[in-house]
Order: structure tokens, then sequence, then C-alpha cells
């Protein structure tokens, strides 16, 4: 059993406007559902509101990275990022 008083990995989210054209959205918005630890949570036709989840900022920055590198996304920008430690789910 893990000692209490060390803590685990923490959890990191952020939020994320992802922008396209009209003409690639329903494309991009497929390749963004695609990764893992990425949500989508609204949008118009031009953006869409994500959320990115990981065990470190360098992980949602690489994920954010490969969404702006994807065919079609004209921007992704990071709005928004919190991190904290994870509880432990164990009872005593």
């Amino acid at each position: 059993m893990p000692d209490p008083r060390t803590p685990g990995p923490r959890w990191h989210v952020s939020s994320a406007v992802v922008t396209a054209a009209p003409s690639d959205m329903e494309a991009v918005r497929a390749q963004v559902l695609a990764i893992d630890g990425v949500e989508v949570h609204g949008g118009d036709a031009t953006r869409l509101i994500v959320t990115i989840e990981g065990t470190s900022t360098g992980q949602l920055g690489d994920t954010l990275t490969r969404i702006n590198l994807m065919p079609g996304v004209l921007a992704a920008n990071m709005v928004f990022e919190h991190a904290e430690d994870r509880e432990d789910d164990t009872c005593p």
C-alpha cells in the first residue's frame, strides 16, 4: 500500500479552443475525438471547445501540439490549465 504522506501523480486538465474552416470542421472534430484524454464540449461552425486531461503540463502541451498539426486545423489555443494531486481511492 502506498504511503499516504507521499503525493501521487498529479492530474492536469486544460481547456482549449480549436479553430477550423467550416468545410473541415467535421473531419477535425472526428480527429480530435479520436485522441485519448480529449473531450469535445461544444462549439460552432468554426470552433470546438475541448478539454485535455493528462498527468503533466508537458503531456497537455504535446496533445495540443498534435491537435494544432492536424490537417484542417487553423489554430488550437489553450485557455486554462488546472492541476491537483490525485485522491487516493483506497479506504483504510
